[in-house]
């Protein structure tokens, strides 16, 4: 064949296959011509649909075809690549923005776990108790009276209870009000007088409460006190005056209604506001053919996919179609369950109706694939197995056979 035949057929070919590149099938939703007015998109093999550019900024003008894994999905299988089509979601933000959504609240209702760290905002409520003070520990009152002015002397109720005063020795007076112990007081100095006018002036009270306040110590911004406690692995938490309080499970109002009625019944005018810091660590293990086995850290709600992405992807030979993941229950039993990732792994399924979320240690197994076991079984067997001893060289393998020498 002459050059200048060769250069005509090949010049031939060329335009055949520029002419074969144009007619070339596009996808649903597939944007064919842009214009400064409307965006026409392909939306069936024949049907096309003329729609006004969203004219979000001049740098992108029409809409991005997209599909939506809320919309249309009829079966748990998820959603073709053919459902492409006009969705809102690319193009949320003006020109250069590049801010994250607000979404939903990742749960209702957040639940405390073993080793959530909290700060306790201690703060004197001021607020009218119900009843009549009773008289603690630690306060002092002053008693007088009109008959004798000898009676008269401002006491600390000690650690038993008691305060001493003149011919009555050691009274009781913890746990009775000031009226009640007033009448006491009356009643039995009327062995000695007549009319004992008795009166008693509490000069220091809410010891307990003092008490709780210095123990707590450090002042904090919310203008109260603060300390910082953890949810223990029984569950519970250590607070000084009531001691250990259940936790975990409990939501944070939950959780705080708790406190006001443990604190209420050891000390009033306190009030107690618990204050999530910082989650419990939370790890997933990602092993098998993947590039970097090993633990990872759950900052964020986080899928399967996105722990094979932590995880460096897969490796050549991987199964993906098959992972398996092990989880505990809220009652500790092992269940497991398969998942199918390899048509979304590859691009070829938009909505992939077994991608999951991922909880606090689970476990999840990339296996090998067939080929890749049987290229390992070969491997041991005739490089360390057996045939390891023969007097030849080399190495046999069923993916990438190479020549005995």
């Amino acid at each position: 064949m002459t050059t200048t035949a060769s250069i005509v057929l090949l010049g031939a070919l060329v335009a055949l296959h520029r002419s074969e590149s144009r007619r070339q099938p596009r996808l649903p939703g597939e944007i064919v011509s842009r214009n400064s007015d409307k965006c026409v998109m392909e939306t069936g093999a024949s049907e096309r649909d003329i729609q006004l550019c969203q004219a979000l900024s001049p740098a992108d003008p029409c809409p991005i075809p997209a599909v939506d894994c809320t919309r249309g999905c009829t079966m748990c299988d998820g959603m073709p690549w053919r459902a492409l089509g006009p969705v809102m979601g690319f193009q949320e933000y003006a020109q250069g923005e590049y801010v994250g959504r607000s979404r939903l609240p990742h749960v209702p209702n957040y639940r405390l776990r073993v080793d959530d760290l909290m700060d306790f905002v201690f703060r004197v409520t001021r607020n009218e108790i119900p009843g009549a003070y009773e008289i603690n520990v630690g306060d002092e009152v002053t008693v007088e009276s009109a008959t004798d002015k000898d009676i008269k002397r401002t006491l600390v109720v000690l650690p038993d209870g008691t305060i001493t005063l003149p011919l009555l020795g050691q009274v009781r007076a913890a746990h009775l009000s000031v009226p009640q112990l007033r009448e006491e007081l009356e009643k039995a100095y009327e062995k000695y007088y007549k009319v004992p006018s008795i009166t008693v002036t509490p000069t220091k009270v809410d010891t307990k409460l003092e008490d709780l306040r210095y123990t707590v110590g450090g002042r904090s911004g919310f203008g109260g006190q603060v300390r910082s406690g953890k949810v223990t692995p029984e569950g519970t938490v250590q607070l000084p005056a009531v001691g250990s309080v259940p936790a975990q499970g409990l939501t944070l109002e939950e959780f705080k209604q708790e406190l006001d009625e443990r604190f209420a019944e050891k000390i009033e005018g306190i009030e107690v506001m618990p204050v999530l810091t910082a989650r419990a660590p939370r790890f997933v293990y990602v092993l098998g053919e993947v590039k970097s086995p090993g633990r990872y850290p759950l900052d964020a709600p986080t899928t399967v996919m996105q722990a094979l992405a932590m995880a460096g992807s897969w490796n050549n030979g991987a199964h993906i179609n098959s992972i398996v993941v092990f989880r505990r229950a809220e009652d500790w039993r092992l269940i497991a369950t398969v998942l199918d990732l390899r048509t979304a792994l590859l691009g070829r399924m938009p909505c992939p109706g077994n991608e999951i979320w991922v909880s606090d240690a689970d476990l999840i197994i990339v296996p090998k694939s067939k080929i890749l076991r049987t290229d390992n079984y070969i491997e041991l067997l005739f490089t360390k197995g057996v045939y390891g001893v023969a007097p030849f060289s080399g190495s046999v393998s069923f993916t990438n056979l190479t020549t005995l020498r």
